[in-house]
């Protein structure tokens, strides 16, 4: 019998043992592609700066992401999500559904999408005009008639006749991703409000009028490439008649290989994303699931890590990376938020 109990007090040891070391002692981090190498960064210095484990950051894309952020509450859930666009409605709701009521928001900094093709070939100028006609599912009638067609432009010079003879070819990320969203409010709605008809379909009919300045071809002039920013410089490098859809800070990652198109005139580079000059430029962010801090240990510790003037400041050490600072007014109302842990309205 006492070998019996003993065995016993063993066996249950070894359980709670078991359930002890299961018990997650690091920080979970998905979403964005393009925030992935700054969350990266931050994480590595603070691993090797804190007490505490180096955190967990997985690129899954920004959708991706806030699906798995948003899918409950517990350690099976990640912490913390990147995202290269403000969160959805839609997503706050799926977070209330699955009990996460309290999310902190963090602007990260700027970025600017680039429409790249390698540097082997002659650079692109575009218009935002450029672009929805040669990407766009529906495009324009050509009679004047204010009507819509499916798109007929096969060559760059079919969209504009100052533009080269070259196949239209462009590579880029698929629905799941932030820089695809991103893409396509800035760069083919920009070009899309051109067509004064369409413009004001965005008062009559909302929904026609975002599928349609929204909606990319599907007939392979559009190439969904996946999330891997570089497997499409490897494309572009191979292919040098295509373009290909990253951020800015990929650009200069690979700016032996690439080179960024003009867009309406500007050329994507730091100076001209950070004054706003840069047309197709846009916010990046990271969301905080409240109720696992003061669970997952380190948590808050990492946020004053990646929001610290070392970190994103203008001379911080995320800049070096290609990540476009915010102004000094933003950055301290970021810092404040995540002081205070102020979480988003509904």
């Amino acid at each position: 019998m006492k070998k019996v109990l003993l065995a016993g007090v063993a066996m249950m040891a070894s359980i709670v043992g078991t359930q002890a070391h299961a018990d997650r002692d690091y920080i979970s981090i998905v979403g964005s592609s393009t925030v992935y190498p700054f969350s990266t960064v931050v994480a590595e210095r603070f691993g090797k700066s804190s007490s505490f484990r180096t955190p967990k950051v997985e690129s899954t894309g920004t959708g991706g992401g806030l699906k798995l952020f948003c899918s409950g509450v517990g350690e099976a859930t990640p912490d913390i999500t990147n995202a290269s666009r403000g969160i959805k409605s839609s997503e706050i709701e799926l977070c209330a559904q699955n009990g996460i009521k309290d999310i902190i928001e963090v602007m990260v900094g700027y970025d600017g999408i680039v429409l790249a093709n390698t540097k082997e070939a002659e650079g692109y100028s575009l218009t935002r005009k450029d672009v929805f006609l040669a990407l766009a599912k529906m495009v324009p009638n050509t009679d004047g008639t204010d009507t819509l067609i499916e798109n007929p432009y096969k060559t760059w010079k079919d969209v504009n006749p100052t533009l080269p003879a070259h196949k239209i070819e462009v590579l880029g990320p698929p629905p799941t991703s932030g820089t695809r969203d991103a893409f396509v409010e800035l760069a083919m709605e920009g070009g899309c409000t051109q067509f004064p008809f369409i413009k004001a379909m965005k008062n009559t009919d909302k929904n026609k009028y975002k599928a349609l300045c929204h909606g990319l071809r599907e007939d392979g002039a559009y190439i969904e490439a996946g999330e891997n920013d570089n497997l499409i410089v490897q494309k572009l490098v191979a292919n040098p008649n295509a373009l290909g859809i990253f951020g800015f800070s990929f650009l200069e990652q690979n700016a032996d290989k690439v080179q960024g198109s003009k867009i309406d005139g500007k050329l994507p580079t730091f100076e001209a994303i950070s004054s706003g000059d840069y047309p197709v430029s846009r916010s990046l962010f990271f969301y905080v699931k409240k109720a696992h801090i003061g669970v997952i240990p380190g948590i808050q510790e990492f946020l004053a890590e990646f929001t610290s003037e070392k970190a994103m400041g203008e001379d911080g050490y995320l800049a070096d990376k290609g990540l476009i600072p915010m102004t000094e007014k933003e950055a301290a109302k970021v810092m404040d938020a995540v002081k205070n842990l102020k979480t988003i309205s509904k």
